[in-house]
Protein backbone atom coordinates (compact mmCIF):
# COMPACT_ATOMS: atom_id res chain seq x y z
CA UNK A 1 0.00 0.00 0.00
CA UNK A 2 1.38 3.59 -0.21
CA UNK A 3 1.67 6.01 2.46
CA UNK A 4 2.12 9.53 1.87
CA UNK A 5 5.74 10.25 3.36
CA UNK A 6 4.55 13.20 5.33
CA UNK A 7 1.70 11.34 6.51
CA UNK A 8 3.74 8.47 7.46
CA UNK A 9 6.59 10.11 9.49
CA UNK A 10 3.76 12.40 11.49
CA UNK A 11 2.35 9.02 11.96
CA UNK A 12 5.36 7.40 13.63
CA UNK A 13 6.09 10.48 15.39
CA UNK A 14 2.92 10.53 16.87
CA UNK A 15 3.04 6.92 17.46
CA UNK A 16 6.14 7.32 19.75
CA UNK A 17 4.94 10.44 21.74
CA UNK A 18 2.00 8.34 22.72
CA UNK A 19 3.94 5.81 23.50
CA UNK A 20 6.25 7.57 25.66
CA UNK A 21 3.31 9.19 27.72
CA UNK A 22 1.45 5.77 27.71
CA UNK A 23 4.77 5.23 30.17
CA UNK A 24 3.54 7.34 33.25
CA UNK A 25 -0.41 7.28 32.38
CA UNK A 26 -0.50 4.98 35.37
CA UNK A 27 1.49 6.90 37.49
CA UNK A 28 -0.96 9.64 37.33
CA UNK A 29 -4.19 8.04 37.59
CA UNK A 30 -3.99 4.71 38.68
CA UNK A 31 -6.56 2.07 37.98
CA UNK A 32 -7.85 -0.87 36.80
CA UNK A 33 -8.56 0.74 33.26
CA UNK A 34 -5.39 2.97 32.98
CA UNK A 35 -3.30 -0.45 33.18
CA UNK A 36 -4.58 -2.17 30.63
CA UNK A 37 -2.65 0.23 28.41
CA UNK A 38 -0.09 2.24 30.40
CA UNK A 39 3.14 0.07 32.28
CA UNK A 40 1.59 -0.69 36.16
CA UNK A 41 6.05 -1.68 36.86
CA UNK A 42 9.10 -1.29 34.59
CA UNK A 43 8.85 -5.47 33.95
CA UNK A 44 9.48 -6.30 30.24
CA UNK A 45 6.09 -7.85 29.99
CA UNK A 46 4.54 -4.14 31.18
CA UNK A 47 6.73 -2.45 28.58
CA UNK A 48 4.94 -4.29 25.33
CA UNK A 49 1.74 -1.94 25.84
CA UNK A 50 4.38 0.95 25.37
CA UNK A 51 4.54 -0.77 21.44
CA UNK A 52 1.55 -2.30 21.29
CA UNK A 53 -1.25 0.49 21.91
CA UNK A 54 0.53 3.37 19.97
CA UNK A 55 1.75 0.87 16.93
CA UNK A 56 -2.01 -0.20 16.95
CA UNK A 57 -3.30 2.79 17.03
CA UNK A 58 -1.12 4.06 13.91
CA UNK A 59 -2.69 1.37 12.11
CA UNK A 60 -6.02 2.15 12.26
CA UNK A 61 -5.09 5.56 11.80
CA UNK A 62 -3.37 5.06 8.63
CA UNK A 63 -5.94 2.81 7.26
CA UNK A 64 -9.26 4.11 7.84
CA UNK A 65 -10.98 3.63 4.07
CA UNK A 66 -8.68 1.18 3.45
CA UNK A 67 -10.68 -2.53 3.58
CA UNK A 68 -7.93 -4.59 4.19
CA UNK A 69 -5.07 -2.06 5.00
CA UNK A 70 -4.46 -3.17 8.64
CA UNK A 71 -3.40 -6.45 8.21
CA UNK A 72 0.16 -6.20 7.50
CA UNK A 73 0.32 -3.78 10.18
CA UNK A 74 -1.30 -6.34 12.52
CA UNK A 75 0.92 -9.12 11.08
CA UNK A 76 4.05 -6.73 11.87
CA UNK A 77 2.07 -5.99 15.77
CA UNK A 78 3.19 -9.28 17.70
CA UNK A 79 6.35 -9.16 15.29
CA UNK A 80 7.41 -5.97 17.01
CA UNK A 81 6.00 -7.05 20.62
CA UNK A 82 8.20 -10.23 20.26
CA UNK A 83 11.25 -7.90 19.12
CA UNK A 84 11.00 -5.65 22.26
CA UNK A 85 10.76 -8.31 24.46
CA UNK A 86 14.00 -10.41 23.05
CA UNK A 87 15.75 -7.02 22.68
CA UNK A 88 14.94 -5.99 26.43
CA UNK A 89 15.32 -9.65 27.64
CA UNK A 90 19.20 -9.34 26.07
CA UNK A 91 19.77 -5.84 27.39
CA UNK A 92 18.43 -5.91 30.84
CA UNK A 93 18.66 -9.31 32.08
CA UNK A 94 21.47 -11.35 29.79
CA UNK A 95 23.51 -7.65 29.65
CA UNK A 96 22.33 -6.34 32.88
CA UNK A 97 21.73 -2.62 31.46
CA UNK A 98 20.21 0.11 32.92
CA UNK A 99 20.90 3.13 30.87
CA UNK A 100 17.18 4.59 30.29
CA UNK A 101 18.36 6.34 26.89
CA UNK A 102 18.93 2.39 25.74
CA UNK A 103 15.47 1.03 26.08
CA UNK A 104 14.21 4.54 24.44
CA UNK A 105 16.36 4.02 21.67
CA UNK A 106 14.98 0.31 21.17
CA UNK A 107 11.69 1.72 21.40
CA UNK A 108 12.24 4.13 18.75
CA UNK A 109 13.87 1.55 16.28
CA UNK A 110 11.50 -1.21 17.00
CA UNK A 111 8.35 1.39 15.96
CA UNK A 112 10.28 2.35 12.91
CA UNK A 113 11.10 -1.20 11.76
CA UNK A 114 7.42 -1.80 12.35
CA UNK A 115 6.37 0.90 10.31
CA UNK A 116 8.66 0.10 7.36
CA UNK A 117 7.67 -3.59 8.05
CA UNK A 118 4.05 -3.01 7.23
CA UNK A 119 4.91 -0.48 4.27
CA UNK A 120 6.72 -3.27 2.39
CA UNK A 121 3.64 -5.23 1.71
CA UNK A 122 0.82 -4.23 -0.96
CA UNK A 123 -2.93 -5.68 -1.11
CA UNK A 124 -5.34 -7.16 -1.95
CA UNK A 125 -5.31 -8.85 1.36
CA UNK A 126 -8.21 -11.92 1.20
CA UNK A 127 -8.12 -15.21 2.26
CA UNK A 128 -7.58 -17.13 5.54
CA UNK A 129 -4.07 -16.29 6.40
CA UNK A 130 -5.13 -12.79 6.58
CA UNK A 131 -7.33 -13.50 9.28
CA UNK A 132 -4.43 -14.93 11.31
CA UNK A 133 -2.66 -11.64 11.98
CA UNK A 134 -6.31 -10.59 13.16
CA UNK A 135 -6.28 -13.27 15.53
CA UNK A 136 -2.80 -12.47 16.68
CA UNK A 137 -3.17 -9.04 17.89
CA UNK A 138 -6.55 -10.02 19.66
CA UNK A 139 -4.51 -12.70 21.59
CA UNK A 140 -2.31 -10.31 22.28
CA UNK A 141 -4.46 -7.74 23.49
CA UNK A 142 -5.93 -10.39 25.85
CA UNK A 143 -2.95 -11.46 27.02
CA UNK A 144 -1.84 -8.23 28.06
CA UNK A 145 -4.75 -7.83 29.68
CA UNK A 146 -4.65 -11.17 31.69
CA UNK A 147 -1.42 -10.33 32.61
CA UNK A 148 -2.06 -7.00 34.00
CA UNK A 149 -4.77 -8.19 36.10
CA UNK A 150 -2.73 -11.18 36.78
CA UNK A 151 0.76 -11.43 36.37
CA UNK A 152 2.87 -14.97 36.38
CA UNK A 153 5.66 -15.23 38.14
CA UNK A 154 8.77 -15.44 36.17
CA UNK A 155 11.49 -12.62 35.27
CA UNK A 156 9.33 -11.56 32.44
CA UNK A 157 6.90 -10.16 34.32
CA UNK A 158 8.87 -9.03 37.50
CA UNK A 159 9.66 -5.35 38.24
CA UNK A 160 13.36 -5.01 37.30
CA UNK A 161 13.50 -1.49 38.91
CA UNK A 162 12.88 -3.03 42.36
CA UNK A 163 14.65 -6.36 42.02
CA UNK A 164 17.36 -5.70 39.83
CA UNK A 165 17.80 -7.34 36.03
CA UNK A 166 20.94 -9.51 36.38
CA UNK A 167 20.34 -13.26 35.84
CA UNK A 168 21.66 -14.85 38.80
CA UNK A 169 24.59 -16.99 37.61
CA UNK A 170 24.75 -20.49 38.24
CA UNK A 171 27.30 -21.94 41.10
Amino acid sequence: MFYPKRQLILTWIAALLAGCVLHFVYGWWPNAVTALFSPVNESLWEHVKLVFWPFLGAALALNRDRPGGTRPWLLALPLLCALVLGLGWVYHVTLGGEAMWVDIAIFVLVMALGFWFATRFSGPFKGFQWILPILAAAALALLIGWFTLYPPEGLLFRDLAAVGSWLPLPC
